[in-house]
C-alpha cells in the first residue's frame, strides 16, 4: 500500500470528514453496544475507506449525505417537552383572588383550598371549584369531550382549564392547583411522553439486513482473493446512500405535498407507519361530529307551523349569546327564513329569552321552567330525548319543543364504512368523554359497535395502550383530553387548530377538519412507503450487482464510488416521483 500522503487541497476535505465522522462513530458505537448494525455502519466504514484511498471528496459527500438524513431525522423526531410547554402556556400563571371585597392578582401556585377566585369573561379557569356568585356558561369541551357550553350557576362545579364564555364568576376552590383536573391531565401526558412508542424506520429495517450481508460479502472477497482493494471496492459500492438520502427525499416530498392539502405532518415517521395500522380509534366531539349543536327536530303542537316557530325563535336568538342560538340561526339561514323585528327583548340566566314579535309574546325557556310555571302542560310535552332541548311559548301557551344534537360530519359514515374494505383496518372504535346516550346515538348512525363513553384522559390512554399491544393503532381526536392518547398511539392525528396541546401531541394535524383529508393522508402514506421501498430496495439491488463485479475485480474502488453515485441518482429520481402533481387521489365513497 502506498505511503499516506496529503496535499494542501485535501486538508479542508479531510477536516470535514474528521469533524463529521466523529459524531457518527459515537452513534455507531452506541448502536453496536445494543447489537444493532445499521446502514450508517457501512457509511462509517466507507468514510474510513475514502481516507485510506485518498478519496477525500467522496468522503465529504458521504458526510453531507449523512448530515442531510440526520437533519430530517431531527425534524421528524417529536420533542416531548413541546406538548407539555403548550399545556403550561394555556393555563394562566396568576389568579384573581377576592378577599373582603378586594380583588388581587396573585401567583397561581399560592392559591389555597377555599380561596375565592374571580374568573372574568374569556379567561381560562385556573382552579377546580364551586361557583358561589354569578351566572354564565363555560366551554369544557376540550376537557370532557361534551360539545355544549355548560351553564354555571351558584353551586355548580367548574373545571380548571375550562373557558369562561360570558359573565364573571366567583369560584371557591376545592383543590390546590397542583391537584386540579388540568394538572392531572398534564401528569398523564408527562407519563405518556416518557412511554411514547419508538417507531422503527423503514431505512433502519432494510439497513439492519443489508449492512451485515454487505460487510460479510466484502470480507469474503478479501479472504478469497487476498486483495484488500476488493474489500474496499465492495464497501464503497455498498455504502447505503439510497437509504440515507432517497428515503428522506421521499419524506420531504410527502410533507410538502401534504402541506399544500392543509395537512401538517409534524412527524414524518407516521408516513411509514400509517399504512401498517389495523386499529382505528376515534374521539367523538369535533372528530366524527362537528363539535357544536345543530337543530335536529321541531315538535310543534297542531296550531303552529314549524316554519313559523323557527322564524319566531330565530328572530329572538339573533340577539342572544346562548349556546343554541347559532344552531337556530344556522337552520333558519339554510331554510331561507327572513327574521322579524323584535321588541321588549329580555334575557336572564335561568329565566330564558323573551320578546314580542307581531304583537305575540314569544318565550324560549327550559322544560324544567315550563313545568314550574304550568305543571299541567306536562301532558303536552314530547318524551325526553338525549341531547339538548328548549321549549317555545307563544302568548304564554306551550307551542313547540326544539331538539338539538351534535350532528355527525357528512363524511363520517362513508369514511368509517370504507376503512376496512379499502385500507385493511380490522377494528374501528369510538372512545369519547361524552355522555353514554350521545355516544350510543352516534354509534347507531355510523354502525359502530365497539364504543366507550364518559372516558377520562387516563382511561383513553389505557385503551389506546391496550389496543396498541394487539396491533398498530391510529387515534384521532381534537381535545386536550385526547392529548395523552394521541401521544401513545402508533399514529396520532389531531383535527383542526382548536388546541395547541393536541396539535403538539399529534404526529399530523388536519387543518380543515374533514375526514376526507384523513383519507388523503392514508393514501399519501401508502404512496410514500411504496416509493421509499422502491428507491431503497431498488438501490440495494443495484448495489449488490455492483458489489459482485467489484468482488470479482472488475470495478476498482474509485470506479465503485462513481458507480454508487450513479445508483444514488437513480434512487433519488424515483423518490422525486412523489412530488409530481399536487392532488392526492382518494377512494372515499360519495
Amino acid at each position: 500500500m502506498e505511503a499516506f500522503s496529503l496535499g494542501n487541497a485535501d486538508l479542508p476535505l479531510l477536516f470535514i470528514i474528521i469533524i463529521g465522522g466523529i459524531p457518527l462513530f459515537f452513534q455507531i458505537l452506541s448502536k453496536l453496544i445494543k447489537g444493532n448494525l445499521g446502514a450508517d455502519s457501512l457509511a462509517a466504514i466507507a468514510l474510513v475507506t475514502s481516507v485510506i484511498l485518498h478519496e477525500y471528496l467522496a468522503g465529504t459527500l458521504i458526510i453531507l449525505m449523512l448530515a442531510s438524513g440526520q437533519t430530517l431525522e431531527t425534524y421528524a423526531r417529536r420533542k416531548a417537552a413541546s406538548a407539555l410547554l403548550a399545556l403550561a402556556a394555556r393555563m394562566p400563571s396568576i389568579a384573581h383572588r377576592q378577599t373582603n371585597n378586594h380583588i388581587e392578582d396573585i401567583p397561581l401556585s399560592t392559591i389555597q383550598i377555599k380561596d375565592q377566585v374571580v374568573i372574568y369573561p374569556h379567561e381560562t379557569c385556573p382552579v377546580d371549584g364551586l361557583v358561589i356568585h354569578g351566572q354564565g356558561t363555560m366551554d369544557e369541551s376540550y376537557l370532557t369531550g361534551e360539545p355544549y357550553l355548560i351553564a354555571k350557576t351558584p353551586g355548580t362545579y367548574v373545571l380548571s382549564g375550562a373557558i369562561n364564555r360570558d359573565f364573571a364568576l366567583t369560584v371557591q376552590t376545592t383543590s390546590l392547583p397542583s391537584d386540579s383536573r388540568y394538572a392531572a391531565i398534564v401528569k398523564v401526558l408527562e407519563e405518556a411522553e416518557q412511554k411514547r412508542p419508538t417507531l422503527r424506520r423503514l431505512g433502519d429495517q432494510i439497513g439492519a439486513i443489508f449492512a451485515p450481508l454487505a460487510l460479510f460479502f466484502a470480507l469474503l472477497a478479501w479472504y478469497m482473493t487476498g486483495d484488500a482493494l476488493r474489500f474496499l471496492a465492495v464497501i464503497v459500492i455498498a455504502t447505503p446512500c439510497p437509504l440515507l438520502i432517497a428515503i428522506p427525499i421521499v419524506l420531504i416530498s410527502a410533507v410538502s405535498k401534504a402541506a399544500k392539502q392543509a395537512i401538517i405532518i409534524k412527524d414524518p415517521a407516521i408516513l411509514e407507519q400509517l399504512p401498517l395500522c389495523k386499529t382505528a380509534i376515534f374521539d367523538k366531539t369535533g372528530t366524527l361530529t362537528y363539535g357544536k349543536p345543530s337543530l335536529t327536530e321541531i315538535v310543534a303542537v297542531d296550531d303552529y307551523q314549524k316554519e313559523k316557530i323557527l322564524q319566531y325563535v330565530a328572530s329572538l336568538e339573533q340577539y342572544s349569546k346562548h349556546p343554541l342560538a347559532y344552531a337556530v340561526l344556522n337552520e333558519a339561514k339554510k331554510q331561507g327564513i327572513n327574521l322579524l323585528q323584535v321588541t321588549n327583548l329580555s334575557e336572564k340566566p335561568g329565566c330564558g329569552l323573551q320578546g314580542t314579535i307581531n304583537k305575540h309574546a314569544i318565550s324560549i325557556i327550559s322544560r324544567k321552567k315550563l313545568l314550574e310555571m304550568s305543571p299541567a302542560d306536562k301532558a303536552l310535552l314530547p318524551p325526553v330525548l338525549p341531547g339538548l332541548e328548549c321549549i317555545i311559548l307563544i302568548d304564554q301557551r306551550y307551542a313547540a319543543a326544539l331538539h338539538f344534537r351534535d350532528a355527525p360530519r357528512s363524511d363520517s359514515k362513508p369514511f368509517i364504512s370504507h376503512l376496512g374494505p379499502s385500507h385493511q383496518f380490522k377494528k374501528v372504535m369510538l372512545v369519547s368523554g361524552d355522555r353514554q346516550s350521545e355516544v350510543e346515538y352516534l354509534a347507531t348512525l355510523l354502525n359502530l359497535t365497539e364504543i366507550y363513553a364518559s372516558q377520562s384522559p387516563e382511561q383513553k390512554l389505557t385503551i389506546v395502550r391496550q389496543e396498541r399491544k394487539k396491533a398498530p393503532t391510529v387515534f384521532m381526536g381534537d381535545g386536550i383530553n385526547d392529548a395523552p392518547a394521541l401521544t401513545a398511539a402508533t399514529v396520532g392525528i389531531a383535527f383542526g387548530q382548536h388546541s395547541a396541546i393536541t396539535s403538539e401531541a399529534a404526529g399530523a394535524i388536519i387543518m380543515e377538519s374533514t375526514l376526507s383529508k384523513v383519507d388523503e393522508l392514508i393514501h399519501l402514506s401508502i404512496s410514500t412507503r411504496r416509493i421509499a421501498a422502491q428507491s431503497a430496495i431498488g438501490g440495494m439491488i443495484l448495489s449488490i450487482i455492483g458489489m459482485v463485479f467489484a468482488a470479482a475485480g472488475f470495478i476498482p474502488p474509485v470506479a465503485g464510488a462513481l458507480l454508487q453515485e450513479f445508483i444514488d441518482i437513480i434512487a433519488i429520481i424515483n423518490a422525486l416521483r412523489l412530488a409530481i402533481g399536487q392532488k392526492i387521489k382518494i377512494d372515499l365513497p360519495k
